[in-house]
């Protein structure tokens, strides 16, 4: 059964992948800059603070002391900002990034954008709370995990149900992996679909904003208000949709339960795909409205011929064993395995105590001995320890494979067979060749 990497592994593959990639005396300037932090509050800065992203960059200033913000909004830097004088306002994240008082950043733009500012982050010495999905492609995530490794740095990706609301999907990871539903069959997870919406309105971006900036490594398009913030996740151009935005804490969550986060779906089957417009060719024929899949039906097969069942259907994760069932999402977990533990009163069943108490050792040995925490203390903690943190860039790259893929066939309307080892699709070199990456636009290339 595939382990989350060790402390040892990791700081050992940190240190010889940093004689190759970057000069050891840079390497061990960073870590000791890391040791003298470990007892210090820490200097941070939030790079995208719309959204989600000003949700993590404010739980990160209240641990640290906050002294620079970056957007291509300035409305909305301007507002996390607030009245904080200290706090200095940029438009290119590289500049922030070049400045040495800085320890740690948060990552919360839009997914396109992810993979370049993290590379730029890792190579300026900063360790990183990014936002998910972590990558646009998965040419991209393969990247990503070689510099991690080669920078020594710590990332902790923005999957936060692998330590909270209340620890449910903890509890269904334990349960599923101490063999209570005996062995996995099939699992059903429902992320819902993408919206429609369109035609909109081409207009004149506002001085405010940055549309050229904003767009990145993506083509050159005329400015729609509802291609950027919160709506960007229903374009292909710079997300996933569904399958991406909330796959990449329910597929990942699947994966961890199975034992399997080190390992990707072997084959990915499109049964049923609704866009809301026209594809050829795998790309949308309209351009003025949400081109991501609002109705989707995918089967991912995995190792000990275990199935998962990717639909917009109910959000959560129903897990199917021998021995009995559990569905669990961020409002309950049920199932009589876990009503067996934690009681159910309406069912008369009462708590069984030891058994709980079980639970909650195996929840503690998931988080690697550490005691559980909050997504940001998690990462914080292992910013002082220099170990991985409990959502690694390794398995949250396993697990956004299988979401790419699953976009990728219902793009092209094809079944897709997947090589873990070489990570490339079997006897398919159009998706090897056109597909695991993306054309970048001139100026923003990176990698």
């Amino acid at each position: 059964m595939p382990q989350r990497r060790s402390r040892r592994d990791f700081l050992k593959r940190s240190a010889v992948a940093a004689g190759v990639g970057l000069s050891v005396p840079y390497f061990h300037t960073l870590t000791s800059r890391a040791e003298e932090a470990k007892n210090d509050r820490f200097t941070v800065a939030a790079i995208g603070v719309g959204g989600r992203g000003r949700g993590i960059g404010n739980q990160l200033r209240q641990r640290g002391d906050c002294v620079a913000v970056c957007d291509v909004d300035r409305h909305h830097a301007e507002r996390f900002r607030g009245e904080d004088s200290n706090i200095q306002i940029y438009e290119d994240h590289r500049e922030l990034l070049d400045r040495q008082d800085i320890d740690l950043v948060t990552i919360g733009t839009p997914d396109h954008w992810h993979a370049p500012i993290l590379l730029d982050a890792l190579q300026a010495g900063k360790d990183v709370y990014c936002e998910k999905p972590l990558t646009l492609t998965i040419d991209e995530g393969k990247l990503l995990c070689r510099a991690v490794e080669q920078s020594g740095r710590i990332v902790q990706v923005g999957t936060q149900q692998r330590t909270e609301f209340e620890q449910r999907f903890l509890q269904a990871v334990a349960l599923v992996r101490s063999g209570r539903l005996g062995k996995i069959k099939k699992l059903t997870v429902g992320i819902g679909g993408s919206p429609l919406g369109g035609p909109f309105e081409v207009k004149t971006p506002p001085d405010y904003f940055n549309w050229d900036r904003w767009l990145g490594q993506t083509p050159a398009v005329d400015y729609i208000a509802e291609r950027t913030h919160s709506h960007f996740r229903w374009w292909y151009e710079y997300s996933g949709g569904k399958v991406t935005d909330w796959g990449a804490h329910h597929v990942d969550i699947a994966q961890w339960a199975l034992g399997l986060e080190n390992t990707t779906a072997h084959t990915i089957e499109p049964l049923s795909v609704t866009h809301p417009v026209e594809f050829r060719d795998g790309f949308p024929t309209e351009s003025n409205r949400f081109n991501a899949a609002n109705a989707f039906k995918i089967r991912c097969l995995y190792p000990g011929d275990i199935e998962m069942i990717l639909q917009d259907e109910e959000n959560g994760i129903l897990f199917e064993g021998e021995k009995g069932r559990i569905f669990v999402n961020r409002g309950r977990v049920s199932g009589k395995p876990f009503e067996e533990i934690f009681g159910d009163e309406e069912k008369q069943i009462p708590r069984d105590e030891e058994k709980v108490a079980e639970l909650e050792e195996q929840v503690h040995t998931l988080f690697g001995g550490r005691e559980p925490k909050g997504h940001m203390d998690n990462f914080l903690d292992a910013v002082k320890d220099r170990e991985l943190p409990i959502s690694d860039v390794f398995t949250h790259h396993r697990a956004l494979t299988t979401c790419h893929l699953a976009n990728i066939a219902i793009r092209l309307g094809r079944t897709l067979r997947w090589d873990g080892d070489t990570e490339s699709v079997v006897e398919d070199d159009q998706v090897n060749e056109l597909w695991l990456k993306r054309p970048q636009r001139e100026g923003y290339q990176f990698g």
